[in-house]
C-alpha cells in the first residue's frame, strides 16, 4: 500500500487533531484506533469523538485488566457516547497457555510472559487490524529511548498497515493540560504512580527516578521491554 507524495510531512506539520481528521478523509473506512484508555489514548479518543469521525474504536480486553481501566472505558463510553469494539484472547489458545504454564506462568521466564503477550494482546490485536489501512496508536517518544526514534507514520511490515503516533512528541505535561482542560475521564492510577498501564499482574508503581516503564514487567530486564504489539520499522512513504 503505498500514501500520497507529502502526507507524511503534512501530518509532521499539523496538530494531532487535524492530522488524525486528514487520515479519516484519505482512508475512509480503513482507519482505526487502538485504545488501553491511557492518558494518550482518552486525548486521541476525545479528537474522534467530538468530531463525529469515521474512526473505529477497539481496545484488547485481555481479562486481567485493572479494575480501574474497566471503570474508564465505562465513564468513556458515558461521556462520548461512541462504541468502543473490545476484542478477546481465543478461548482455546488461552485455555492451553494456562493449561501448560498455569495461570501466573508469565512470571517465570521472559519467554513465558512473551506467549502470553502473545495469546492475550498479539493475536487478538491481528484480528482488529484486518482490512484496515491506517492504524492510529498513542505511542510518545517521552516512554522509552526505543520510541525516541519513531517517525510519525510509519510502516507495520508485521501487520501490512501504516501507523501514525498523533502524540508522538507531546509530554505528559501536555496531554494533563487538554486533559484537565476539556474534562476527559482517565483513570486514577496514573495519579497514582502509574505512567504506563497494561495488565494488573504485570504493572506496578513506578518509583521517584525511574524510567516510565519501569513499572511493566517489573521482574525482569529493564531493556527494551515491549509486549510485541509495536514493533519498529522503516518508513514506506
Amino acid at each position: 500500500m503505498e500514501i500520497k507524495p507529502g502526507l507524511n510531512q503534512y501530518l509532521k506539520e499539523s496538530s494531532p487533531h487535524l492530522g488524525i481528521k486528514k487520515l479519516a478523509e484519505e482512508f475512509p473506512g480503513k482507519v482505526i484506533f487502538s485504545t488501553s484508555f491511557s492518558l494518550e489514548d482518552q486525548v486521541i479518543t476525545h479528537f474522534i469523538a467530538e468530531e463525529k469521525l469515521p474512526i473505529r474504536i477497539f481496545t484488547l480486553d485481555t481479562g486481567r485488566l485493572f479494575p480501574e481501566t474497566y471503570s474508564t472505558w465505562e465513564r468513556t463510553l458515558d461521556r462520548y457516547e461512541v462504541p468502543i469494539e473490545s476484542y478477546h484472547p481465543d478461548a482455546d489458545k488461552l485455555g492451553d497457555l494456562i493449561h501448560k504454564k498455569g495461570p501466573n506462568g508469565f512470571y517465570k521466564s521472559v519467554e513465558n510472559r512473551k506467549e502470553c503477550c502473545q495469546v492475550r494482546k498479539v493475536f487478538p490485536l491481528k484480528n482488529a487490524l484486518k482490512g484496515m489501512d491506517i492504524w492510529i496508536s498513542g505511542l510518545r517518544a517521552e516512554h522509552s529511548p526505543e520510541r525516541e526514534s519513531l517517525d510519525i507514520l510509519e510502516w507495520d511490515e508485521n501487520n501490512q498497515l501504516f501507523k501514525y503516533y498523533p502524540l508522538l512528541h507531546y509530554r505528559e505535561s501536555d496531554l494533563r493540560k487538554i486533559i484537565n482542560s476539556e474534562g476527559i475521564p482517565y483513570t486514577i492510577l496514573f495519579d497514582k504512580g502509574f505512567p504506563s498501564i497494561g495488565c494488573a499482574p504485570c504493572t506496578r508503581a513506578v518509583r521517584e527516578g525511574e524510567p516510565m516503564r519501569a513499572g511493566r514487567w517489573w521482574w525482569e530486564d529493564q531493556n527494551k521491554k515491549e509486549c510485541g504489539l509495536h514493533e519498529i520499522h522503516s518508513v514506506k512513504s
